[in-house]
């Protein structure tokens, strides 16, 4: 049985292949971007719950969790190990930072974890939906 095309190189089909090309600097900058956009959604958090906290504080949070899902999808982890973990260390984190009780951080912790998933949906809805619109 033949098949009526070819995705060979040199084939008049070979634009269907996508290179995957990523370099070491878009790396790193989608990296400080969701490092930065993970503290942003800490400090919420804490704002919400805990009233006057400093921004600048909260920017320790954002890189550990980031590094945790960067290396879980390099190495190709569990993403629920992977979640344990980043919630693991956002809980230390926050520990660290405010030296909270048991109930309290747990609360910072589930509203990061909100705030997170409901802000990084609507801007990747909104990217989705600007770069499909008509030119």
């Amino acid at each position: 049985m033949s098949v009526p095309f070819s995705l060979a190189a040199g084939s008049e089909f070979a634009v269907l292949q996508a290179p995957l090309q990523s370099t070491t600097v878009s790396i790193l900058a989608t990296y400080l971007l969701f490092a930065a956009f993970l503290s942003l959604t800490a400090f919420v958090a804490a704002r919400n719950l805990l009233g006057d906290v400093s921004l600048r504080r909260h920017a320790v949070v954002g890189p550990s969790i980031a590094a945790i899902a960067f290396l879980a999808a390099t190495f190709e982890f569990s993403p629920f190990l992977a979640l344990g973990a980043a919630l693991a260390v956002d809980a230390l984190a926050f520990r660290q930072l405010h030296d909270l009780d048991g109930r309290l951080l747990a609360g910072v912790v589930v509203i990061h974890f909100v705030v997170s998933v409901i802000l990084g949906a609507i801007l990747f809805s909104l990217i989705a939906l600007i770069g499909s619109a008509p030119i």
